[in-house]
């Protein structure tokens, strides 16, 4: 299979980042086209520089390539200045890897974190010769695959997918290579439909053609019901237990060009159950799993060898929560001592943070800002959502912070959310000018900082605000003009608060994609055709155009915006992703649902009973919980050109 790149690189030097299309990054793997038997082009819908730190790219990217007989390639969105002219000169879709044609492989596995990169899976398509619908694709074509946390509801791309994964992917991909591979060597029996079959009745691949979805009168779905007897009527998500058996990536990749991520990151642990309403990651990866502190130190080792970068990222949805944290950060920063290696964490629980975990994080590399995410501002809002962080919590703990030397804390927040009143974002204000006020007095310093930044909710599927009706734009945007009065109301503090925020309008359009079903299919392709792009950006962001294509696609058909997205739903309304099973009972989320509008708590079901969600029935297995009592050991002399080095094996 011959690369493009000959005719790619006279354009480069036409476009902008042209190192974003070249390839060649440090731990890339080129394999010979005519040695494998299978091939993978897996894409992460955005630019270069968002989708190459992709933890789950990478991961699956590695398990492929490790497999003998297969091949695994990457490819990114392109900017549209790449695109027109790529489309001038007839050269498709291509690999970054080996500048492969993306439409010659057999699999095309795309992972969507956010619902926004639909129009770039169209355009990717398109450039590469595959046909839009799934329909119209042949033997020839490939396998279009969605994956991610959008994947776990693909219906308003289901004319555009052959199939979608549900939940993790290493063995997913694994157990789909076999697959296609058999098919392969009986000679392809019964084309592409029959290997779309053999995928579909194994309960863990949904295939979208094989179901009929109907509706009612009102809008509504009737039923979404398989027509094909070998096509299950739920499809469940893939769940990887033992993490340790998975210390994936072993090689990071590392970016040729500028990243959003210039960092070494080791996923501690997956999976959270601390409920917070709003959260789809949190419920759809559910049961935590915890990688063991020697699963942690053999990857980090391995990762800073393989990378030389100087910051190891631990991520998870809470990483302060793991069950050995303190022993992990603790062990880390004696091991890297004098290395420059610093340590991070994602934004941090307030009330899983302390003076010795920040410490330790910062104590081999630069001490930045800290950040927490109380989410609400008034109290009540935090038991709506269930994110029961106290404002004497939050004071208690940057003040700590300040007087052991930090200057500057971030903390986030949503606006829009369910019950939510002017009141309730009005006391944003009131907590970032006292934590001015805390540290003022706690550091004896008047240059102490407090930054906000303010995202519009979206409700999620598998969330209890599933039903939830939307806030529009309109309101969002007038109550962040409030709170940017009410915190520069008083200059003296108001000066020393930074206030980050985006207007609704993206995220209405992103609650249209998450809660839609296939009816929505036509209003992205006609989005598309009309030049959206990359609309996860600002700058190429265009409310108007997809308002005015939902209501021409739409409203022939019944319905419009406002039902997709500022509608409450029923208990008894189907909803579009019923049939795709996170492990989540249904009457569990409800009875959450409840709870949330009667501003009811939930407990964290890791440590107290168990509250019935359905998860750990389903997957028949039981939360992880530590701790394990274990210690992180020193590492042992490391090779010369390594850029980690044991201090006393270089004494030595």
């Amino acid at each position: 299979m011959e690369s493009v790149f000959d005719r790619l690189e006279p354009l480069l030097p036409r476009v902008s980042k042209p190192v974003q299309y070249v390839g060649g990054e440090l731990n890339a793997t080129l394999k010979a086209w005519d040695d494998t038997a299978i091939r993978w082009c897996l894409m992460y819908p955005d630019a270069y520089e968002v989708g190459l730190p992709n933890q789950g790219v990478q991961i699956l990217y590695e398990i492929l390539n490790e497999q003998p007989d297969v091949l695994a390639e990457r490819t990114y969105a392109v900017w549209p200045d790449l695109e027109a002219l790529m489309r001038e000169h007839g050269i498709p879709q291509f690999t970054v890897d080996a500048h492969r044609p993306v439409g010659a492989f057999d699999v095309l596995g795309v992972s969507f974190a956010t619902e926004l990169g639909y129009t770039n899976l169209l355009g990717a398509l398109d450039l590469a010769g595959i046909p839009l619908h799934a329909a119209d694709r042949t033997d020839d074509h490939p396998i279009v695959l969605a994956g991610g946390h959008a994947a776990f509801n693909p219906e308003p791309i289901a004319d555009f997918l052959d199939a979608a994964v549900l939940g993790d992917g290493e063995e997913a991909v694994l157990e789909i290579t076999e697959a296609i591979r058999r098919w392969k060597a009986e000679g392809r029996p019964g084309g592409r439909d029959e290997l779309l079959l053999r995928l579909a009745e194994s309960g863990g691949v949904y295939v979208p053609k094989f179901y009929d979805v109907s509706y009612r009168a009102d809008g509504a779905i009737d039923q979404v019901v398989p027509n094909n007897e070998r096509a299950p009527y739920r499809v469940f998500k893939r769940t990887t237990m033992e993490l340790d058996d998975w210390p994936y990536p072993k090689q990071p990749l590392v970016p040729l060009a500028e990243s959003v991520h210039e960092r070494m990151s080791v996923e501690i642990f997956r999976g959270c159950t601390r409920g917070c309403r709003f959260c789809q990651a949190g419920m759809i990866t559910r049961p935590v799993r915890e990688r063991s502190i020697e699963g942690i130190g053999e990857m980090v080792q391995r990762g800073l060898e393989a990378t030389g970068f100087e910051e190891v990222g631990l991520l998870s949805l809470s990483s302060a929560d793991h069950s050995e944290i303190a022993e992990i950060t603790k062990g880390l920063a004696d091991r890297y001592e004098g290395t420059n290696t610093g340590l991070s964490l994602p934004s941090t629980r307030v009330d899983a943070f302390n003076i010795d975990l920040a410490n330790e994080l910062s104590r081999n590399g630069r001490r930045s800002g800290l950040t927490f995410a109380p989410e609400g501002g008034s109290e009540r809002i935090r038991r709506v959502i269930n994110k029961m962080v106290s404002e004497e919590d939050l004071i208690r703990t940057v003040s700590a912070a300040f007087a052991n030397g930090w200057r500057q804390v971030k903390l986030y927040f949503m606006c829009g959310l369910p019950t939510e009143t002017d009141e309730d974002v009005l006391q944003i204000a009131e907590m970032a000018k006292e934590v001015i006020r805390a540290g003022r007095e706690a550091s004896g310093r008047k240059d102490i900082r407090c930054t906000i930044s303010i995202g519009g909710f979206v409700p999620k599927p598998h969330t209890p605000f599933q039903w939830a009706a939307q806030t529009d734009p309109d309101t969002v945007d007038a109550r962040l003009r409030k709170l940017r009065e009410a915190i520069n109301s008083d200059r003296r503090i108001g000066r020393n608060i930074g206030m980050r925020y985006h207007d609704g309008k993206p995220s209405m359009i992103e609650g249209l994609l998450s809660r839609g079903d296939r009816r929505l299919g036509r209003v992205i392709e006609r989005v598309w055709r009309e030049g959206g792009r990359f609309d996860g950006w600002n700058e190429h962001f265009s409310y108007e155009r997809w308002v005015d294509c939902a209501a021409a696609e739409l409203e022939p058909l019944g319905v419009d915006l406002a039902w997709f997205t500022t509608r409450e739903r029923t208990e008894g309304e189907v909803l579009p992703w019923d049939h795709l099973d996170s492990g989540l009972d249904k009457e569990w989320l409800w009875a959450d649902w409840q709870d949330a509008l009667d501003a009811r708590e939930q407990d964290d079901c890791r440590w107290t009973p168990c509250f019935d969600c359905g998860v750990c029935p389903t997957m028949g297995t039981d939360i992880e919980v530590g701790p394990t009592g274990r210690k992180l050991l020193p590492i042992s002399p490391v090779g010369q050109g390594s850029p980690v080095r044991n201090p006393a094996f270089n004494q030595g």
